[in-house]
């Protein structure tokens, strides 16, 4: 009797461990969002279970008893609606809507099941669909006055931003320029109007600002500022040898960038050969690639006597012109032979002074020696002896 009663608690544990493992469950549901017209939102969902779920996505217009459902697919709404989903170790499915519309408006739910039956309609699944949903709500863009909307010709100037009907609550502003945050120009005023002052008007404080208004959604307005170019030369001297390959380059700042580049060879006496515009192409010679903020002068076969030289480059865009010039030196294909040349006669000096000073030496060497082994010197014994022998003679 205990034997069953533990073989039918055991039987209900494993069903309903088996039961648990196959149940399909959020790990992350999709946020609602606001959003302006032309803007993206982005959903994401993702489900666990065994085996790994199916996720589909649903999009729900209206009120019941009238609402609509459909199922989106990649490539809906005009190819405005992409989807992406990985199924390894559970699922994870992504829904991109670009380029929002007002009717985008609406209710995007995120479906998942592994139930094997989910998809015949001839049986009803065991477990049903799991949802998810998220509200996305579209909104007209708001007006807002900026003044000036157009800066040009000024040495200074006070930017301003005036909105005028909110979606949502202000809950602050800031300033941007060229997608970076000015710093000290946010504040979380909640004022419809926001200014920003820029006292010298450059290349340096040139560019597209943007004013951004923290409301739900966010929204942005732009004021161009613009500024003649500025225009430097990457190198201002550059060095290459005869024959070879000669690279020439500028760069240029501030907003907006040129809308042409041209380059010229300077000269201070008409005469010289090569001086003035330099067309792209000329003579296979002269190769230039421009960029809107660069461009790069490609001279070929270098000669030492026409193409050494200084050399401008020119960008213009619709404020003005600036230029600078870079220094060409050619040098000679023996140029490099010199130093050596040079090391080599050193040598041969250095080794001629040295062999003259041991040949005028050697003679005198010798002749000490000889004399010195010539005339050995007598033995103070022998004096002596000598000595002796003469005062015993002396004696007798």
């Amino acid at each position: 009797m205990r034997r069953k009663l533990f073989g039918a608690i055991f039987a209900i544990c494993i069903g309903w461990f088996q039961a648990e493992a196959y149940t399909a469950g959020f790990i992350k549901s999709p946020m609602s969002q606001m959003k302006l017209i032309e803007d993206s939102a982005e959903l994401d969902c993702e489900v666990i279970g065994s085996p790994i779920p199916e996720v589909q996505w649903w999009f729900i217009e209206g009120e019941e008893p009238d609402e609509t459902v459909t199922q989106l697919f990649d490539g809906a709404r005009e190819d405005r609606v992409r989807m992406n989903a990985t199924y390894i170790h559970h699922a994870t499915s992504t829904l991109l809507l670009t380029n929002l519309m007002l009717n985008d408006t609406g209710v995007y739910e995120c479906r998942a099941s592994n139930d094997p039956d989910r998809n015949d309609l001839r049986t009803p699944p065991k477990v049903k669909w799991i949802r998810s949903q998220a509200n996305v709500i579209v909104f007209e863009h708001p007006t807002i006055m900026t003044d000036p909307t157009v800066v040009s010709n000024l040495t200074s100037a006070t930017l301003s931003c005036n909105l005028t009907n909110p979606s949502s609550p202000i809950k602050g502003h800031y300033w941007t320029r060229n997608g970076k945050t000015i710093d000290k120009s946010e504040s979380t005023s909640n004022s419809a109007y926001t200014e920003y002052r820029i006292e010298k008007i450059d290349y340096h404080y040139a560019g597209i600002y943007e004013c951004v208004f923290r409301s739900e959604p966010q929204v942005n307005a732009t004021i161009e500022v613009k500024a003649p170019p500025h225009v430097v030369a990457y190198k201002h001297s550059e060095n290459a040898n005869e024959k070879d390959k000669a690279v020439l380059i500028c760069v240029s700042h501030g907003y907006p960038l040129p809308t042409d580049w041209t380059w010229n060879k300077l000269s201070e006496d008409d005469s010289v050969k090569g001086a003035g515009p330099i067309v792209n192409g000329t003579d296979e010679k002269y190769e230039i690639k421009n960029t809107p903020n660069k461009t790069t002068l490609y001279i070929k076969d270098l000669n030492i006597e026409n193409d050494m030289g200084t050399y401008e480059c020119r960008g213009t865009n619709e404020m003005g012109t600036a230029q600078d010039v870079i220094q060409l030196r050619v040098r000679s294909q023996l140029a490099a032979l010199w130093p050596f040349l040079g090391i080599v006669a050193e040598v041969i000096i250095l080794v001629t002074i040295i062999f003259i000073y041991e040949k005028k030496r050697k003679p005198d060497e010798i002749t000490d020696d000889d004399d010195s082994g010539a005339a050995p010197l007598k033995s103070n014994a022998a004096t002596n002896h000598k000595d002796k022998n003469v005062r015993q003679r002396n004696s007798n």
